[in-house]
């Protein structure tokens, strides 16, 4: 897997939490990087993106409320998560975007928001 997430877990409505995401250098150069989401019985649905200068794109429903960010030199990414709601829980994954750039779908990290 070259693009590994981690830092998901159990939150309370109205928390926060930050995932990171791991990439190979030949990966993670020069291509935008993004977060995906996937929720029981819905297709992954893309959350965030930032190119490689970072420029920051989110979905609708996380403008406001989420953070993406790079270390371009440590080839990580990260998704700063706040004022989680019960909606937001899901598998996240980072890979590339768009979607037709998009790499083996790694593990994921499951966010689990409680009301």
């Amino acid at each position: 897997v070259q693009l590994q997430a981690s830092g998901g877990g159990l939150v309370q409505a109205g928390g926060s939490l930050t995932l990171s995401c791991a990439a190979s250098t030949h990966i993670f150069s020069y291509n935008t990087v993004a977060w995906y989401r996937q929720a029981p019985g819905t297709q992954r649905e893309w959350v965030a993106s930032i190119s490689n200068a970072g420029n920051t794109y989110y979905s609708d429903s996380v403008k406001g409320r989420c953070s993406i960010s790079r270390d371009n030199a440590k080839n990580m990414a990260y998704l700063q998560m706040t004022s989680l709601r019960p909606e937001d829980a899901a598998v996240y994954y980072c890979n590339l975007f768009p979607r037709s750039r998009v790499r083996a779908w790694g593990q994921g990290t499951q966010v689990t928001v409680s009301s």
